[in-house]
């Protein structure tokens, strides 16, 4: 595991298209099924990564909370699964099953959709506003593995609020900290 930073791409930044399958669903889903006209939260994450089963049950019951306040959301994972087989679809059905995601889990095969939006590591959040431009990126919150901190979620939800209320998202933002994305050696 290498713990890296998120890249923090730039605020008022387009949201890039995608066009990726749902490991839970088998459907495919593009960003425009998935927009909403309040906000927009696109997550990368993974199985494996101790950073995302960090905060993964408070990740979804957040998501449970905004879902029914017209946040959408969706998860994206993109790891290299040659290396991480437990990051594969399978498994990516599985965990979304039991943990009951209230959201789409793509997986990014070729990991272009990682590279198009700058993810850097698991968890990854990026907010977009009705205009679908970069509002936030960065962290969950302060609490890390071993830190002591409670998982609360408490920078994202901050986020989502100021969309919802209509206030301007404060732009001191604070980097998403995980996992690197596994990037395959070879492309797919």
């Amino acid at each position: 595991m290498v713990l890296t930073l998120s890249s923090m791409k730039p605020l008022g930044a387009r949201a890039p298209n995608f066009k990726l399958v749902d490991a839970i669903s088998d459907e495919v889903v593009t960003l425009k099924d998935i927009e909403s006209d309040i906000g927009t939260v696109v997550m990368f994450i993974c199985n494996h990564c101790p950073y995302v089963k960090h905060i993964q049950e408070m990740l979804v019951a957040l998501a449970k909370d905004y879902i029914i306040k017209g946040i959408s959301f969706v998860a994206i994972n993109s790891n290299d699964i040659s290396e991480y087989p437990e990051d594969s679809p399978k498994e990516m059905k599985k965990l979304g099953e039991d943990l009951d995601f209230p959201f789409p889990y793509l997986f990014d095969y070729t990991q272009n959709v990682a590279m198009d939006y700058g993810a850097a590591c698991t968890p990854d959040f990026f907010v977009f506003d009705s205009s679908m431009e970069c509002g936030y990126r960065g962290q969950f919150d302060d609490s890390r593995p071993g830190n002591h901190i409670p998982v609360t979620g408490k920078d994202l939800a901050e986020a989502l609020d100021c969309l919802i209320i209509g206030r301007e998202i404060t732009p001191d933002q604070h980097p998403s900290i995980g996992c690197n994305i596994k990037w395959a050696m070879t492309p797919y």
